[in-house]
């Protein structure tokens, strides 16, 4: 492809972080961030500072390049060429549609490089696109702002409820809220405008609603979602026995709820599975309500489906341990959301890197064994030389390559990968705590002492 030699040098000996630079540097091409601004803000104008130099700026904070907002901005002091008081206002200001289609557009630039690796992973259910749903709390921020200085309540900066392409693992979409204490359940109607036939929508108690479930059927789509305990349908018929799963033993009847909008009763499926072991909350049953046809899944397939769900908290947890989605210094709400966005994006960075990685290595071995956390350690470590020796001008080639050629890329690069600096250990099960002496205020203790007391 013509690169330097420097260029051979970091991709014999760090691939990984020369992937995530290339893959960034298609994602966040600055033409194009600064587009989507200029068609998605409402009110916000650009002046000495362009929309894709904060998105650059603050990306170098939620990727662990610097250490705060501050150290980035002084880092880059000579190019803002504006003052912190600027930055701030600029960055307290974002408004949450711009921040969203961040997310979205980094899903339409992935995709069609991921499908072009032909990466994908093996549909859940054959026939149906998967969505997994989930809900993200950002916790609470600093007092800095003058409204949260005489309160010690935690504040809290919003919500986001965000969407997970199963096939690609990608995050699709992101729907956001300012108030820290609204409720999912508000944000549903946004969710439902974006339904398409023929997807399975998978989420947790928190999305049961009547409202949520006719929405989705009356789009054509279906949902595997559990059944909250405020949703009381009608039951049909027998509860009947088909099967065990690995988590219990599942029965299956006939439920009818009312759709709110036609006023009529609507049949779906309940199954319901006696656990083997209570859940976290105590639960010794749960149920799953659906309407995929019995023809295309049994309700022992269904009931294994469900527990696929958790990748999604895979995915927050990977979010939060590899990057820093959540600033505490930002307290106004849409900066706060602004660099939950980024953080999202840079999950579909590194998404693309695992696609790359499957192809070359095998799905098995990178889906089981290569650690997140790993991979976001050596980008952080190795960036800063690295850029230093090839500054931004030598990356721009990868904003301008054809899918298909930045695809062989990645791949020549995945290539160069060894895998054992990436991998995954997984720890035993937990030890159950022993139980504390008396709190004592002031008390302490000399480990010296316990350590040689030990029997």
């Amino acid at each position: 492809m013509g690169l330097s030699k420097m260029f051979e040098s970091f991709l014999n000996q760090r691939p990984i972080c020369v992937m995530a630079r290339a893959t960034l540097e298609r994602l966040l091409d600055d033409s194009r961030v600064n587009e989507r601004f200029e068609r998605v803000a409402d009110r916000q104008y650009t002046q000495e500072l362009l929309f894709s130099e904060l998105v650059g700026l603050l990306s170098e904070v939620v990727f662990g390049w610097q250490p705060s907002v501050h150290a980035a901005y002084q880092s880059k002091i000579d190019e803002i060429g504006v003052s912190t008081t600027a930055l701030y206002n600029k960055l307290d200001r974002v408004e949450t549609a711009v921040s969203a289609e961040l997310v979205r557009d980094s899903f339409r630039q992935a995709e069609p490089v991921v499908r072009a690796l032909r990466a994908n992973q093996p549909r859940w259910l054959a026939g149906y696109r998967v969505k997994v749903l989930d809900g993200n709390h950002l916790s609470a921020t600093e007092h800095r702002i003058e409204e949260l200085r005489s309160t010690w309540a935690a504040p809290l900066p919003g919500k986001a409820l965000v969407v997970l392409d199963q096939q690609r693992m990608l995050i699709r979409d992101v729907f956001l809220t300012e108030d820290g204490h609204a409720q999912e359940r508000s944000l549903f109607g946004r969710v439902v405008k974006t339904i398409e036939r023929n997807d399975l929508w998978m989420a947790d108690r928190n999305f049961c609603t009547q409202p949520f479930l006719c929405g989705i059927a009356a789009r054509g789509g279906f949902y595997l979602i559990r059944q909250h305990s405020q949703l009381r349908g009608r039951l049909v018929g027998r509860r009947k026995r088909v099967g065990t799963t690995e988590t219990g033993v599942v029965s299956e009847q006939k439920m009818l709820i009312r759709d709110p909008q036609t006023g009529n009763d609507v049949a779906i499926r309940r199954i319901s599975i006696e656990l083997f072991e209570a859940t976290e909350d105590g639960d010794t049953e749960i149920h799953l309500l659906s309407n995929v046809p019995a023809q295309r899944a049994q309700g022992t397939q269904l009931a294994d489906l469900y527990r696929k769900r958790w990748t999604i908290e895979g995915a927050f947890l990977e979010i939060t341990t590899t990057l820093t989605c959540e600033i505490k210094t930002l307290t106004y709400p849409k900066a706060a959301l602004f660099a939950f966005c980024l953080a999202l994006l840079a999950y579909n960075a590194v998404s693309v890197i695992k696609a790359a990685l499957r192809r070359e290595h095998g799905r098995e071995r990178i889906n089981e064994g290569v650690s997140g956390y790993y991979l976001s350690l050596e980008i952080s470590q190795t960036y800063d030389g690295m850029m230093v020796a090839l500054p931004a001008p030598h990356w721009h080639v990868f904003g301008t390559m054809s899918v298909q050629d930045f695809a062989a890329f990645l791949r020549d690069a995945a290539g160069r990968v060894r895998l054992s600096r990436y991998q995954k250990h997984t720890r035993g099960p937990k030890k159950p705590q022993p139980e504390k002496e008396k709190y004592k205020n002031g008390g302490h203790v000399s480990t010296a002492k316990l350590i040689a007391a030990r029997k």
